[in-house]
């Protein structure tokens, strides 16, 4: 009963309640463990949620900030950028919510964004700082990265086919299948009334932050509160063209490289429009949605994100 009083009081009068959101996928199974590790070390009022499936930490969270609308919570994401990207979901909307993030993805490309800081460490965490952060608003999604579409995004839609299939090497599969075949897209994509596409498209990147796929550099000059979109559309073109064009683009040079320059446009924008005669899979943070028309807005400072300490 006493312990039972303890934790009422701790969650209720403590400055800040954490819930640790964590990927509960099998192969995820290490990331509980170190999460109860560093919680042994800090003095903080919690609870542990795993996630049984796609989707669900984005109910879970929304649910919470329902029956708890003047609660002061950090749902901290435990996982990569997917499971980030579901908590901000929870969360638009809600009063008195953070979001932070202990990176355990693949990529992790979220967190490149922020140099400095150590994403793994619940204590620097704690004793971090918040900052307010634009989200993209897709159709009924949302964003607090990159949204992608073209070859990359098909490429990411086949990889996750052959996951199903049981192939090995899915991603790997799907990048060079998609490379091959979905480099001439038609497309309709307009930037703040001004219409961008002119002739077949190979991908587009819409960014609120910097990095996206394979630790990508997509959107260089990105920042997560100033209030626009960094958008980047490469019109379709020979395999060699685009081989040439990949180092450049993998460590954020292309904004400046004549020679992707000359194939791609660049703008900052509050608004974008996109559609197609045929299905388009889009990818929301990793994650694949699929329409024929996508309408793509910025919401201003949206997220309270608690970011971890600078290291020195």
């Amino acid at each position: 009963m006493l312990c039972n009083i303890s934790i009422f009081a701790l969650k209720y009068f403590s400055y800040m309640y954490y819930i640790f959101v964590v990927n509960g996928r099998s192969d995820k199974a290490f990331i509980l463990s170190e999460v109860r590790k560093q919680i042994a070390d800090v003095k903080i009022s919690y609870e542990i949620y795993s996630t049984t499936g796609e989707g669900d930490a984005t109910r879970y969270v929304r649910i919470y900030c329902d029956f708890h609308p003047e609660d002061e919570v950090c749902f901290v994401a435990c996982g990569g950028t997917g499971t980030l990207s579901e908590v901000v979901n929870g969360v638009v909307g809600s009063k008195n919510k953070r979001v932070a993030l202990m990176a355990y993805g693949a990529g992790n490309n979220f967190t490149l964004t922020f140099p400095g800081r150590n994403f793994r460490s619940l204590k620097d965490i704690v004793n971090g700082e918040t900052v307010q952060s634009d989200v993209i608003k897709c159709n009924n999604d949302y964003s607090i990265n990159v949204i992608n579409l073209g070859f990359d995004s098909m490429a990411a839609h086949y990889g996750a086919q052959y996951i199903l299939d049981g192939k090995d090497k899915p991603y790997l599969r799907g990048t060079v299948r998609s490379i091959l075949t979905n480099r001439f897209n038609n497309y309709r994509i307009v930037v703040d009334g001004e219409r961008l596409t002119r002739g077949t498209t190979m991908f587009c990147t819409i960014a609120n932050a910097c990095y996206y796929g394979q630790n990508y550099k997509c959107a260089p000059d990105a920042k997560i509160d100033d209030g626009i979109m960094n958008v980047g559309v490469t019109r379709s073109t020979s395999l060699l063209a685009f081989l040439l064009m990949y180092r450049h683009f993998a460590i954020g040079e292309h904004v400046h490289n004549k020679f992707c320059r000359r194939r791609m446009k660049f703008r900052e924008a509050k608004h974008v429009d996109i559609s197609s005669k045929s299905i388009i899979y889009l990818c929301v943070d990793g994650e694949i949605v699929a329409s024929r028309h996508f309408v793509i807005d910025i919401i201003e400072k949206a997220v309270t994100l608690q970011l971890p300490a600078l290291t020195k």
